[in-house]
């Protein structure tokens, strides 16, 4: 596909089945191919032409194919797990991987329920008696949930500036059991104590949730510390009778484990809807707690509703269309976490401070390696790291043609040798009538840039001892020169005979006394590229300083 301007559109792969609402975002933007059921070598073959690919969980993104993406920005995953993309490949190449961390709660959270109640009144075994015409309401008593207690791993970190209770599947259960009149007790690290109270969970110990709860639910994801997590011996720390429920990862509890807990009667039995292989392999472990009359199975149906799908689906699709677009991620899975209001406030001093670097290395021509960069005002209050990668990839721009971008910014700062410092100050005597202000400066150095944002266009307000206004963009001529009358007109003239157009104009005192009196900045927005022999014929003027051209993009 060809756009308007003769470049080619950028190209999206869905290799897993996608819904079409989420697509349907994507089309008008990119071109967007749906091959499904491609194996690994498959996608190597054809992935290098793609700047997204967009899966759920049946694609596994190997090294391989990220490798072989030469092109990609950007990895989606239609789901809130990503155990099936190799994310640390991801974050090498600078490849940005998102998920869809809210759109499949409420599905995850009522198919625990669901798999909870089946497993407490035998739904799954009195449904199969009944219909092989059978009735054996002596031999299928279940267990009243009420009163009883619910144990919890991976509660969840509530975010309340995004919403009154942002909540992952762990403590939405936690309200469907209450309303259930389950006690629910729970386990995890990064919980939010004010919410799990506030939600009637009581936060405790690993080992105090399993030996106190009737039932048993994981909502954790797979990670390094969670692989194995519930093994033989904290099984052996339940009751006995006590049930399991994993609707989160297969590998999490020990599927061996679990097995020979139900075979010795310990565990009365087990609600699986994950598994360590998916579908699992004949004769495995997973195969055999699926066959045992005692485990209520599913095949991975956790987000399976038609409403999750499109969720997901929709939320993910819109990320790739941001992110193509220049803007910052916002559920990026290897990048800092960025809530939606700070996102919406940051987004115009992305381009503001990528543009003060770009401005930096080609005004000073500097051999500078640490920077600091002063956050003063309104800026110095929200979340700044998001900024850093763009004041990287400014910095960087015009010396390498490397991608930079949130994911790998400090792995490209660490290559080059740059170093950035940041400081914040609410409030300052420098700012003036701004409410916000953005100053990079070299240490050891008084070369320095100060921009602002206003309605949400960057500005450039002060370049060394100098103060200006002006918009960083195109192509500028910056030129140093003493105050005298004419000068406007000398450079004016020698542009104008080499036919190159002035779009606008900027003259910039030095700031108080500061510098020899009479100095000046002409900043001229100019149509296009300045040879070297006119900037070397502006440069030899009578009055003129030196000249240097920059180009912004």
């Amino acid at each position: 596909m060809v756009i308007a301007n003769g470049t080619t559109c950028p190209k999206v792969l869905a290799t897993d089945k996608i819904c079409a609402d989420g697509l349907d975002i994507l089309k008008p933007h990119f071109q967007v191919d749906s091959k499904t059921g491609l194996s690994e070598s498959q996608i190597c073959s054809i992935i290098g032409d793609y700047s997204a690919l967009l899966v759920r969980s049946e694609t596994q993104v190997t090294a391989a194919i990220i490798n072989a993406g030469t092109k990609l920005a950007v990895i989606a995953r239609a789901g809130v797990g990503v155990d099936n993309i190799d994310v640390a490949a991801a974050t090498a190449r600078g490849i940005i991987v998102v998920n869809s961390p809210t759109g499949n709660i409420a599905a995850a959270a009522e198919h625990t329920i669901a798999l909870l109640m089946a497993l407490a009144r035998h739904i799954p075994k009195a449904t199969a008696s009944l219909k092989s015409a059978k009735w054996e309401r002596s031999k299928l008593v279940g267990v009243e949930v009420r009163k009883k207690i619910l144990g919890i791993i991976g509660l969840g970190k509530g975010i309340p500036q995004v919403h009154a209770l942002l909540m992952i599947v762990g403590m939405h259960v936690a309200r469907c059991a209450t309303g259930l009149g389950m006690k629910v007790i729970a386990t995890d690290p990064y919980a939010s104590p004010e919410l799990a109270k506030q939600n009637n969970v009581e936060l405790t110990s690993l080992s105090e949730v399993l030996s106190r709860c009737h039932f048993l639910s994981v909502h954790a994801p797979l990670i390094a510390s969670t692989k194995g997590l519930i093994g033989a011996e904290e099984l052996a720390q339940l009751q006995p009778g006590a049930r399991v429920l994993n609707v989160a990862r297969g590998g999490i509890i020990e599927e061996q484990a679990l097995l020979e807990a139900l075979e010795s009667g310990h565990i009365a039995g087990a609600a699986i809807d994950v598994f360590t292989s998916e579908p699992p392999s004949p004769n495995s472990s997973a195969t055999h707690l699926i066959a045992h009359p005692n485990v209520v199975a599913t095949p991975h149906l956790g987000a399976s509703t038609a409403e999750a799908q499109v969720l997901v689906g929709v939320d993910v699709c819109q990320q790739i269309l941001s992110i193509l677009s220049g803007e910052l991620p916002s559920s990026a899975v290897n990048a800092p976490i960025i809530l939606p209001e700070e996102l919406k406030r940051l987004q115009p001093y992305v381009s503001l401070v990528e543009k003060m670097g770009d401005l930096y290395i080609q005004h000073y021509q500097t051999q500078h390696h640490h920077f600091e960069i002063v956050f003063e005002g309104a800026i110095a209050e929200i979340n700044t790291k998001p900024l850093y990668a763009a004041l990287i990839r400014g910095l960087t721009k015009s010396v390498s043609e490397s991608t930079v971008n949130i994911v790998n910014a400090s792995l490209v700062a660490k290559e080059r040798g740059i170093i950035v410092s940041e400081n914040h100050s609410r409030e300052s005597s420098d700012l003036g009538t701004y409410s916000s202000l953005i100053t990079l400066k070299a240490r050891g150095s008084d070369q320095l840039i100060s921009g602002f944002v206003s309605e949400g266009i960057p500005q450039i307000v002060r370049l060394d001892r100098f103060t200006t206004a002006f918009i960083p963009e195109g192509h500028l001529l910056i030129c140093h020169n003493y105050d005298r009358p004419g000068m406007i007109g000398k450079v004016g003239g020698i542009l104008g005979v080499k036919g190159v157009n002035i779009s606008y104009m900027s003259v910039a005192p030095v700031i108080g006394k500061v510098g020899r009196a009479g100095e000046a900045l002409m900043i001229l927005g100019v149509d296009r590229r300045v040879e070297q022999d006119v900037l070397k014929e502006i440069e030899k003027t009578e009055g003129i300083v030196d000249v240097k051209l920059v180009n912004l993009g």
